[in-house]
């Protein structure tokens, strides 16, 4: 089995940077499969344009422009890439770079899709930090990373504890029909439970409210539709549930700090 070293992807390599112990890899895949194989840190891979297929001994993933995954190093893996153009960004975690701000993957272990909208909206900003790459690119990439780990730890722990079924089934739900116009009543409903206790137990599951969870679904399902050239930010806009095209532009700013068209030109460049 193929083993790879830091820095090292199948495909054509657009961008490598190298930032105390973290390694950035902006990546084509251009191999139709790439058998079993594992890389020698722990990393990030994120989806940036078009689709692959990832298998390990466990799962296999069918991964869009959008996908976050992550492998504890070592572990097992193959890609296979459906026609059509696909890039990725990944991000290597060295041993002594995890040493250094004492954070132990230990909890993390083999390779986890991650769903999580806040997770994924972090790691578009440990892109875009990429791009800037000045003198604090490194702090921000290191404390953006800190920050996604940490709360990839939380959310492992709160799995293994058990969440209440409801939870399991709001996720899915929202997961899947975010764009629809869902009211408390109807939600509550849907999950068999009390408004009261969906308003007040909402937060403890998600860290956040109903209404932000949402804005940030529709916030990350935009950010892997603006890689895509034909479309327009009104089509985005519209098919990601906002109303209309100037709340898209406010909510996207909000969330991510830069306005639709200046990160469209920052995934594209």
């Amino acid at each position: 089995m193929k083993h790879l070293k830091t820095g090292q992807f199948h495909g054509e390599t657009n961008r490598t940077i190298a930032l105390d112990g973290i390694t950035l890899t902006d990546t084509e895949y251009t191999l139709d499969k790439v058998d079993w194989h594992y890389h020698e840190n722990a990393y990030f891979t994120f989806i940036l344009q078009g689709k692959v297929i990832e298998g390990n001994k466990k799962e296999v993933y069918n991964c869009n422009a959008g996908s976050l995954l992550f492998h504890n190093w070592q572990e097992p893996h193959y890609n296979i890439k459906p026609p059509g153009f696909t890039r990725g960004f990944h991000i290597e975690l060295t041993h002594d770079w995890l040493n250094t701000v004492d954070f132990s993957l230990n909890k993390l272990t083999g390779s986890i899709n991650i769903s999580n909208p806040e997770l994924k909206l972090i790691l578009y900003k440990i892109f875009i930090e990429s791009k800037t790459d000045d003198m604090t690119t490194s702090l921000g990439v290191q404390t953006l990373l800190l920050q996604l780990l940490s709360q990839m730890e939380r959310d492992n722990q709160t799995t293994i504890y058990k969440n209440p079924v409801w939870v399991g089934h709001l996720k899915e739900l929202l997961h899947d029909t975010f764009a629809d116009q869902w009211s408390l009543n109807e939600l509550s409903t849907e999950l068999g439970i009390h408004p009261v206790h969906l308003s007040r137990d909402f937060s403890k599951y998600f860290h956040c409210n109903i209404g932000e969870y949402i804005r940030k679904l529709k916030v990350e399902k935009s950010l892997s539709l603006l890689s895509q050239k034909n479309k327009s930010l009104a089509d985005i806009a519209f098919e990601c549930g906002f109303a209309d095209q100037s709340h898209f532009g406010r909510c996207f700013k909000a969330v991510n700090g830069i306005n639709a068209l200046e990160y469209r030109k920052n995934v594209l460049n």
